[in-house]
């Protein structure tokens, strides 16, 4: 069976992504990525392999060292791919909007007509209350 190896193979580790971070920024050998975390150098070198096969990883070799350099270019596909689903939450979320703001003014219509209609009950009431005490 073959393994199918591509950029969300590669981020689906959290190790793999890590390694993408600390290869981010400057070209780095084995050891200095092995130092960064707590399994053994065997299981970083499986890591970087995984990561040179999704094509995340270039391997330069300067005398007996061998230097780890990112192609974060390669990420690409990870965002385009999460691009599509932000537009449709943005989508949903611009709705549910909407929808909330429509309760709201209704809810307040709804209070502004019962608060007046409170505030002529009260009015009634004491003006009642008035001529009760009035005829005592």
């Amino acid at each position: 069976m073959e393994l199918r190896r591509d950029v969300f193979h590669a981020i689906a580790d959290p190790t793999r992504r890590a390694i993408i971070d600390l290869i981010a920024c400057q070209p780095v050998n084995v050891k200095t990525i092995a130092k960064q975390f707590d399994v053994s150098r065997q299981a970083i070198s499986l890591h970087l392999k995984i990561l040179t096969e999704c094509n995340l990883l270039n391997v330069e070799e300067r005398g007996r060292e061998r230097l780890y350099i990112a192609k974060l270019e390669n990420l690409n596909e990870v965002y385009v791919w999460v691009k599509q689903y932000r537009k449709i939450r943005a989508t949903r979320f611009s709705s549910l909007k909407s929808m909330v703001e429509e309760v709201d003014e209704s809810q307040s219509e709804k209070v502004f007509k019962k608060s007046k209609k409170d505030k002529k009950h009260k009015k009634s009431k004491k003006k009642k209350n008035e001529k009760s005490d009035k005829r005592k």
